[in-house]
């Protein structure tokens, strides 16, 4: 087996993800959340914006993360093994997650949710 391949780097690779986690949600969160303010829009749909708009962003990252640690022929491996531990390492992870269409449509979803409360307001 590869040295890439086993446990233990699996280990430090979910760990480096849960802590990168929160900085890159406020990171990509922060410029929908301000423009709702700039605009009046509702705390309410800036939060739920926010969070659906920083959510595709962050993954990709992490995917990337994921990607650049092990390679594009290995990462599945990963996964695998994430799904394996669904109490632990995987806990709030879903293989939707990794496609590209589920972040497109969250995507979407927050610019719609901007648009529906640039009318309510």
């Amino acid at each position: 087996m590869s040295f890439e391949l086993n446990e233990r780097n699996y280990r430090r690779i979910s760990v480096i993800n849960w802590v990168m986690t929160v900085p890159l949600m406020l990171i990509f969160a922060w410029p929908y959340f301000y423009f709702c303010e700039l605009y009046g829009i509702d705390r309410v749909f800036a939060f739920t914006g926010s969070f659906m708009f920083a959510i595709p962003f962050m993954i990709t990252i992490l995917h990337g993360h994921v990607t650049m640690a092990l390679g594009t022929a290995h990462r599945k491996y990963y996964y695998t093994w994430i799904q394996e531990h669904p109490n632990t390492f995987g806990l709030l992870f879903h293989p939707v997650l990794i496609r590209t269409r589920f972040r497109l449509i969250m995507f979407v979803l927050s610019i719609l949710l901007v648009l529906v409360g640039l009318l309510v307001r």
